[in-house]
């Protein structure tokens, strides 16, 4: 009986990441890539290289992306156009679960 109260206020954690920062920095935090697909990778390794930056994925994947606040993947990120996960990747269900509950939003504290 303890464990399901638990379980359902960990559901409930909401957690805010600002909506307008660079593509480095929100994939540091988020951890997921949006693939032109519409697949979402997890991120093994990320790498700033000044206006650019190399992203390693779990599937095996490298790529130089540039490090924009308005970019397809910022934008699909934010608004949360990716759902399905990639199956080579392997993200967790937590991972998934974390994600869908992060608010975007512009407001300052």
């Amino acid at each position: 009986m303890d464990q399901k109260i638990k379980e359902t206020k960990k559901q409930k954690v909401v957690r805010y990441i600002y909506k307008n920062q660079r593509l480095f920095q929100l994939i540091n935090k988020v951890k997921l890539w949006p693939s032109r697909s519409g697949t979402l990778h997890g991120v093994k390794s990320l790498e700033s290289r000044g206006k650019t930056m190399v992203v390693t994925t779990h599937c095996g994947e490298s790529f130089v992306a540039w490090d924009s606040k308005n970019s397809r993947s910022a934008r699909w990120l934010r608004n949360r156009w990716c759902k399905n996960p990639c199956k080579k990747c392997k993200i967790p269900e937590w991972k998934l679960m974390k994600y869908s509950q992060t608010v975007f939003t512009d407001a300052r504290k």
